[in-house]
């Protein structure tokens, strides 16, 4: 069996540790998982990107706008299939 040391800061490593520890995982345990889900999925097993590679279009804009001054919301809806024909109707 192979070892893989890595270096992390002091606080890194304690709040990894106690989230490990939290569900249940050691470090070593939350590392092979991640290698493994690596291999699996055949590369990182969550999104890589740099913070500011993508920003909002107008149209999103426009609708992060409407969000934040609750206009042109629908809803609230009591079912998915409700929400969904509101949705399929635009």
């Amino acid at each position: 069996m192979a070892t893989i040391q890595i270096r992390v800061d002091d606080n890194m490593k304690s709040a990894a540790d106690n989230l490990f520890c939290s569900l249940g995982l050691d470090t070593s345990t939350a590392v092979r998982m991640f290698i493994s889900a690596a291999l699996e999925y055949n590369g990182i097993p969550f999104a890589v990107r740099l913070a500011n590679d993508r920003k909002p279009n107008a149209e999103l804009r426009e609708a992060m706008e409407d969000v934040r001054l609750r206009r042109n919301l629908h809803g609230p809806f009591k079912t998915v299939d409700e929400a969904m024909k509101v949705m399929l109707e635009e």
